[in-house]
């Protein structure tokens, strides 16, 4: 295990900003942390980097404790802020190599790991050119290289595609999973949950400083309710009521030629379905599978949508 975080908590005079959290992250497994503004993940994640210390609660990265005062274990951890961290008027190798110094990395080390973070963010045709040329969307591939180049156990990113543009965004998502796919274990907040679609294995929900809820997305949508929907598209109007003795079906709703059925693990039971509906006569022009998302989950527990959060 990569990450633990124990019984968390941290306040900030009467307020309690992180209230009793615990999760963990494994070795290539990418964790959403996902919460209104103001739910806690900010203070969580500077727990988790050592940038605060802990009222109650432990952090520890390969069992390593983590703290304001360990260098060693906050060695491990990459730190991605939402700010670009980088010098405009250095090129992007120049970038590197200077915070690459700071980590006490030098010489041929250095220069090998500067040439692989390069490769991997997809800037090595642009590594000798000065940084206030680059995209923000380059910027913020860069700045997660900044957070690369001492080859952290866990790499923390704090929203890193806010404010660049779709083709700059999906760069970056490619960049991610690559990491992930290499075994780096990775906390990853957003406020698009596409983003915690595509990229998270889990997910946590903050709100007050609580966790309210975690788990896979199929776990969190089964979790509050939500089912998948089948709407099916029929050439002639019939009685589907039939359809409602299919396993795992729990509701129908029928407005003319179109029926959605609500049902348990819909991919699965669809050849199921569909026998019954041509059992029963019908002729079938169209069917739309529809599985539940994360952004219902969130709404459903939080009460609001997470990018008007």
């Amino acid at each position: 295990m990569t990450l633990i975080v124990d019984h968390l908590s941290r306040s900030f005079g009467e307020r309690l900003a992180v209230d009793d959290i615990s999760f963990t992250i494994a070795e290539g497994e990418t964790y959403g942390l996902l919460g209104p503004n103001g739910a806690g993940k900010t203070t969580t994640i500077s727990l988790v980097c050592g940038l605060l210390e802990a009222d109650r609660g432990t952090v520890t990265v390969n069992g390593d404790s983590v703290t304001t005062r360990a260098v060693d274990a906050r060695g491990r951890i990459g730190y991605v802020p939402q700010e670009i961290a980088i010098y405009p008027d250095l090129t992007a190798r120049e970038n590197l190599s200077f915070f690459g110094k700071l980590y006490g990395l030098k010489g041929a080390a250095l220069s090998a790991r500067i040439a692989e973070v390069l490769d991997v963010l997809g800037l090595s045709a642009r590594a000798d050119e000065r940084t206030e040329n680059f995209s923000g969307g380059m910027q913020r591939r860069l700045n997660i290289g900044l957070g690369l180049l001492h080859e952290p156990e866990l790499l923390v990113l704090d929203e890193p595609t806010v404010g660049v543009d779709p083709q700059s965004r999906n760069a970056i998502l490619t960049a991610v999973e690559a990491l992930s796919d290499a075994g780096l274990a990775l906390l990853y907040t957003t406020h698009y949950m596409e983003e915690a679609e595509r990229l998270c294995d889990r997910v946590g929900i903050m709100d007050e400083g609580k966790m309210i809820a975690e788990g896979t997305r199929r776990q969190l949508v089964a979790s509050v309710g939500e089912h998948d929907r089948v709407r099916l598209e029929l050439v002639d109007a019939i009685d589907l009521s039939v359809a409602e003795q299919v396993p795992g079906v729990v509701r129908m709703a029928t407005d003319g030629l179109r029926s959605d059925v609500y049902l348990d693990h819909a991919s699965g039971r669809l050849p199921l379905l569909l026998n019954a509906v041509a059992s029963a006569g019908g002729n079938v022009r169209a069917v739309e599978v529809v599985e539940p998302d994360l952004e219902a989950v969130f709404l459903n527990l939080t009460g609001k949508a997470l990018r008007d959060s």
